[in-house]
Protein backbone atom coordinates (compact mmCIF):
# COMPACT_ATOMS: atom_id res chain seq x y z
CA UNK A 1 0.00 0.00 0.00
CA UNK A 2 2.44 2.62 0.70
CA UNK A 3 4.94 1.69 -2.44
CA UNK A 4 1.96 2.32 -4.49
CA UNK A 5 1.19 5.64 -2.77
CA UNK A 6 4.80 5.89 -3.25
CA UNK A 7 3.87 5.51 -6.93
CA UNK A 8 1.35 8.22 -7.43
CA UNK A 9 2.97 10.92 -5.37
CA UNK A 10 2.75 12.30 -8.70
CA UNK A 11 -0.95 13.00 -8.63
CA UNK A 12 -0.66 15.99 -5.82
CA UNK A 13 1.21 18.46 -7.71
CA UNK A 14 -1.07 17.10 -11.04
CA UNK A 15 -3.90 18.50 -8.34
CA UNK A 16 -2.46 21.06 -7.30
CA UNK A 17 -1.87 22.62 -10.74
CA UNK A 18 -5.25 22.03 -12.02
CA UNK A 19 -6.93 22.88 -8.72
CA UNK A 20 -5.00 26.39 -9.09
CA UNK A 21 -5.83 26.70 -12.50
CA UNK A 22 -9.60 25.31 -12.16
CA UNK A 23 -10.76 27.89 -9.41
CA UNK A 24 -9.56 31.24 -10.77
CA UNK A 25 -11.35 30.25 -14.39
CA UNK A 26 -14.23 28.81 -12.44
CA UNK A 27 -13.84 24.95 -14.68
CA UNK A 28 -12.97 22.91 -11.84
CA UNK A 29 -9.54 21.50 -12.84
CA UNK A 30 -10.77 18.04 -14.19
CA UNK A 31 -9.71 19.47 -18.10
CA UNK A 32 -6.65 18.87 -17.26
CA UNK A 33 -6.15 16.28 -14.72
CA UNK A 34 -8.35 13.47 -17.02
CA UNK A 35 -6.09 14.19 -19.96
CA UNK A 36 -3.05 13.67 -17.73
CA UNK A 37 -4.60 10.11 -16.38
CA UNK A 38 -5.43 9.07 -19.96
CA UNK A 39 -1.81 9.98 -21.13
CA UNK A 40 -0.52 8.21 -18.04
CA UNK A 41 -2.69 4.76 -18.88
CA UNK A 42 -5.53 5.30 -16.82
CA UNK A 43 -9.08 3.98 -18.51
CA UNK A 44 -11.55 6.81 -18.93
CA UNK A 45 -14.26 5.92 -16.15
CA UNK A 46 -11.41 5.41 -13.75
CA UNK A 47 -9.75 8.82 -14.64
CA UNK A 48 -13.02 10.98 -14.30
CA UNK A 49 -14.35 9.38 -11.12
CA UNK A 50 -11.02 9.74 -9.49
CA UNK A 51 -10.87 13.44 -10.97
CA UNK A 52 -14.89 14.01 -9.40
CA UNK A 53 -12.96 13.83 -6.11
CA UNK A 54 -10.38 16.43 -6.98
CA UNK A 55 -13.33 18.48 -8.28
CA UNK A 56 -14.99 18.03 -5.05
CA UNK A 57 -11.76 19.28 -2.95
CA UNK A 58 -11.12 21.77 -5.25
CA UNK A 59 -14.37 23.23 -5.13
CA UNK A 60 -14.81 23.02 -1.65
CA UNK A 61 -11.63 24.88 -1.28
CA UNK A 62 -12.41 27.71 -3.56
CA UNK A 63 -15.72 27.90 -2.18
CA UNK A 64 -14.49 28.80 0.94
CA UNK A 65 -12.23 31.29 -0.33
CA UNK A 66 -14.68 33.21 -2.79
CA UNK A 67 -17.51 33.72 0.46
CA UNK A 68 -14.87 35.24 2.59
CA UNK A 69 -14.33 37.44 -0.65
CA UNK A 70 -18.38 37.63 -1.16
CA UNK A 71 -18.43 36.62 -4.55
CA UNK A 72 -20.64 33.82 -4.36
CA UNK A 73 -24.34 34.18 -5.62
CA UNK A 74 -25.90 31.25 -3.42
CA UNK A 75 -29.64 31.46 -4.77
CA UNK A 76 -28.81 31.13 -7.96
CA UNK A 77 -26.09 28.49 -7.55
CA UNK A 78 -28.42 26.17 -5.41
CA UNK A 79 -31.01 25.96 -8.01
CA UNK A 80 -28.38 24.79 -11.26
CA UNK A 81 -26.76 22.21 -8.73
CA UNK A 82 -29.96 20.61 -7.91
CA UNK A 83 -30.57 20.90 -11.82
CA UNK A 84 -27.68 19.50 -12.65
CA UNK A 85 -27.90 16.38 -9.89
CA UNK A 86 -30.03 14.16 -12.35
CA UNK A 87 -27.49 14.61 -15.16
CA UNK A 88 -24.60 13.84 -12.64
CA UNK A 89 -25.95 10.19 -11.75
CA UNK A 90 -26.74 9.80 -15.92
CA UNK A 91 -23.39 10.91 -16.66
CA UNK A 92 -22.10 7.90 -14.10
CA UNK A 93 -24.01 5.14 -15.65
CA UNK A 94 -23.07 6.35 -19.52
CA UNK A 95 -19.23 6.34 -18.70
CA UNK A 96 -19.77 2.45 -18.37
CA UNK A 97 -20.90 1.75 -21.45
CA UNK A 98 -19.01 4.01 -23.56
CA UNK A 99 -15.41 2.75 -25.00
CA UNK A 100 -11.72 4.59 -24.57
CA UNK A 101 -11.65 5.67 -28.25
CA UNK A 102 -15.03 7.18 -28.05
CA UNK A 103 -14.33 8.45 -24.85
CA UNK A 104 -11.68 10.52 -25.77
CA UNK A 105 -12.80 11.96 -29.07
CA UNK A 106 -15.71 13.22 -27.20
CA UNK A 107 -13.68 14.30 -24.30
CA UNK A 108 -11.78 16.03 -27.01
CA UNK A 109 -14.63 18.12 -28.43
CA UNK A 110 -15.32 19.17 -24.76
CA UNK A 111 -11.61 20.60 -24.83
CA UNK A 112 -12.46 22.03 -27.97
CA UNK A 113 -15.52 23.95 -26.34
CA UNK A 114 -13.29 24.73 -23.08
CA UNK A 115 -10.99 26.33 -25.60
CA UNK A 116 -13.30 28.47 -26.98
CA UNK A 117 -14.70 29.73 -23.48
CA UNK A 118 -11.69 30.36 -21.74
CA UNK A 119 -10.56 32.37 -24.76
CA UNK A 120 -13.39 34.44 -25.74
CA UNK A 121 -14.06 35.05 -21.50
CA UNK A 122 -13.25 38.13 -21.53
CA UNK A 123 -15.49 39.32 -24.52
CA UNK A 124 -18.22 37.86 -22.98
CA UNK A 125 -20.36 40.39 -21.74
CA UNK A 126 -23.51 40.06 -18.88
CA UNK A 127 -27.08 41.35 -20.42
CA UNK A 128 -30.69 41.29 -18.66
CA UNK A 129 -32.61 38.56 -19.43
CA UNK A 130 -36.71 38.44 -18.11
CA UNK A 131 -36.73 34.98 -16.84
CA UNK A 132 -38.74 34.22 -20.01
CA UNK A 133 -40.62 30.32 -20.59
CA UNK A 134 -37.73 29.68 -23.17
CA UNK A 135 -34.90 30.83 -21.23
CA UNK A 136 -35.95 28.86 -18.46
CA UNK A 137 -36.00 25.93 -20.39
CA UNK A 138 -32.79 26.48 -21.59
CA UNK A 139 -31.36 27.01 -17.89
CA UNK A 140 -32.71 23.50 -16.90
CA UNK A 141 -31.30 21.64 -20.16
CA UNK A 142 -28.19 23.42 -20.03
CA UNK A 143 -27.34 22.38 -16.15
CA UNK A 144 -28.95 18.93 -16.68
CA UNK A 145 -26.24 18.38 -19.72
CA UNK A 146 -23.90 20.27 -17.42
CA UNK A 147 -24.43 17.41 -15.13
CA UNK A 148 -24.13 14.65 -17.81
CA UNK A 149 -20.86 16.06 -18.39
CA UNK A 150 -19.69 16.77 -15.65
CA UNK A 151 -19.99 13.22 -14.07
CA UNK A 152 -19.22 11.55 -17.71
CA UNK A 153 -15.93 13.34 -18.26
CA UNK A 154 -14.68 14.71 -14.58
CA UNK A 155 -14.46 18.07 -15.31
CA UNK A 156 -17.28 19.92 -13.35
CA UNK A 157 -19.46 21.43 -15.74
CA UNK A 158 -18.35 24.93 -15.55
CA UNK A 159 -17.69 25.05 -19.15
CA UNK A 160 -21.21 25.02 -19.39
CA UNK A 161 -22.42 27.08 -16.45
CA UNK A 162 -19.84 30.18 -16.58
CA UNK A 163 -21.13 30.83 -19.92
CA UNK A 164 -24.85 30.40 -18.87
CA UNK A 165 -24.71 32.57 -16.21
CA UNK A 166 -22.77 35.52 -18.45
CA UNK A 167 -24.79 35.35 -21.44
CA UNK A 168 -28.50 33.84 -20.27
CA UNK A 169 -28.53 35.10 -17.06
CA UNK A 170 -26.87 38.48 -16.85
CA UNK A 171 -23.97 37.99 -14.18
CA UNK A 172 -20.68 38.95 -14.42
CA UNK A 173 -17.49 37.59 -14.67
CA UNK A 174 -16.45 38.23 -10.77
CA UNK A 175 -19.38 36.38 -9.80
CA UNK A 176 -19.77 33.38 -12.21
CA UNK A 177 -16.98 32.21 -12.07
CA UNK A 178 -16.40 32.02 -7.63
CA UNK A 179 -20.58 31.05 -8.43
CA UNK A 180 -19.51 27.82 -10.35
CA UNK A 181 -17.30 26.52 -8.25
CA UNK A 182 -20.16 26.43 -5.70
CA UNK A 183 -22.41 24.91 -8.11
CA UNK A 184 -19.72 22.26 -8.86
CA UNK A 185 -19.32 21.31 -5.69
CA UNK A 186 -22.83 19.69 -5.58
CA UNK A 187 -22.11 18.74 -9.01
CA UNK A 188 -19.03 16.72 -7.72
CA UNK A 189 -20.31 15.43 -5.11
CA UNK A 190 -23.13 13.84 -6.54
CA UNK A 191 -21.15 11.85 -9.19
CA UNK A 192 -18.62 11.10 -6.60
CA UNK A 193 -21.16 9.24 -4.88
CA UNK A 194 -22.84 7.34 -8.31
CA UNK A 195 -19.24 6.21 -9.15
CA UNK A 196 -18.63 5.25 -5.82
CA UNK A 197 -21.64 2.89 -5.63
CA UNK A 198 -20.65 1.74 -9.15
CA UNK A 199 -17.37 1.14 -7.85
CA UNK A 200 -15.11 3.17 -10.35
CA UNK A 201 -12.98 5.12 -8.72
CA UNK A 202 -9.57 4.15 -6.93
CA UNK A 203 -9.44 6.12 -3.65
CA UNK A 204 -5.85 6.10 -2.64
CA UNK A 205 -5.49 8.10 -5.84
CA UNK A 206 -8.31 10.37 -5.85
CA UNK A 207 -7.09 10.77 -2.33
CA UNK A 208 -3.82 12.10 -3.86
CA UNK A 209 -5.46 14.03 -6.34
CA UNK A 210 -7.84 15.64 -3.83
CA UNK A 211 -4.66 17.23 -1.18
CA UNK A 212 -3.25 18.72 -4.50
CA UNK A 213 -6.32 19.93 -5.68
CA UNK A 214 -7.83 21.50 -2.34
CA UNK A 215 -4.45 23.48 -2.05
CA UNK A 216 -4.42 24.47 -5.24
CA UNK A 217 -8.01 25.86 -4.69
CA UNK A 218 -7.49 28.29 -2.17
CA UNK A 219 -4.38 29.36 -3.95
CA UNK A 220 -5.78 29.87 -7.08
CA UNK A 221 -8.85 31.83 -5.71
CA UNK A 222 -6.25 34.41 -3.92
CA UNK A 223 -4.41 34.50 -7.03
CA UNK A 224 -7.64 35.43 -9.49
CA UNK A 225 -7.46 38.77 -7.75
CA UNK A 226 -4.23 39.54 -8.90
CA UNK A 227 -3.36 37.63 -11.89
CA UNK A 228 -2.18 38.51 -15.45
CA UNK A 229 -5.56 36.93 -17.08
CA UNK A 230 -4.42 37.25 -20.81
CA UNK A 231 -1.34 35.60 -20.49
CA UNK A 232 -3.20 32.85 -18.22
CA UNK A 233 -6.15 32.71 -20.86
CA UNK A 234 -3.51 32.37 -23.84
CA UNK A 235 -1.72 29.27 -22.14
CA UNK A 236 -4.49 27.45 -20.54
CA UNK A 237 -5.99 27.68 -24.69
CA UNK A 238 -2.73 26.38 -26.37
CA UNK A 239 -2.73 23.83 -23.61
CA UNK A 240 -6.16 22.68 -24.39
CA UNK A 241 -6.18 22.91 -28.15
CA UNK A 242 -2.85 20.62 -28.14
CA UNK A 243 -4.09 17.84 -25.68
CA UNK A 244 -7.47 17.71 -27.88
CA UNK A 245 -5.31 17.06 -30.62
CA UNK A 246 -3.61 14.41 -28.56
CA UNK A 247 -6.78 12.73 -27.69
CA UNK A 248 -8.54 13.40 -31.02
CA UNK A 249 -4.75 11.54 -32.60
CA UNK A 250 -5.71 8.44 -29.94
CA UNK A 251 -8.81 8.15 -30.49
CA UNK A 252 -8.45 7.25 -34.64
CA UNK A 253 -4.82 5.71 -33.92
CA UNK A 254 -2.88 7.85 -35.45
CA UNK A 255 0.44 8.05 -34.22
CA UNK A 256 3.53 10.51 -35.31
CA UNK A 257 6.80 8.58 -35.98
CA UNK A 258 10.06 11.09 -35.17
CA UNK A 259 12.91 10.77 -37.56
Amino acid sequence: MVLALLEYLWLIPLGFVAGIIGSMIGLGGGFIIVPALTFAGFQPTLAASDSLFAAFCNAVASTLSYARQKRIVYSLGLKLALLSIPGTVLGAYISDEISASTFKLLFGMVLVASSVYIYSRRKMEPKEHNLSKQLVILIIGASFFAGIISSLFGIGGGTVFVPLMIVAIGLSMKLAAPTSQFILMFAAASGMIVHSLLGHPDYAQAGLLSIGAFAGGIAGSKISLRVDERKLKIFVTLVLVITSIKLFMDAFNISVKIP
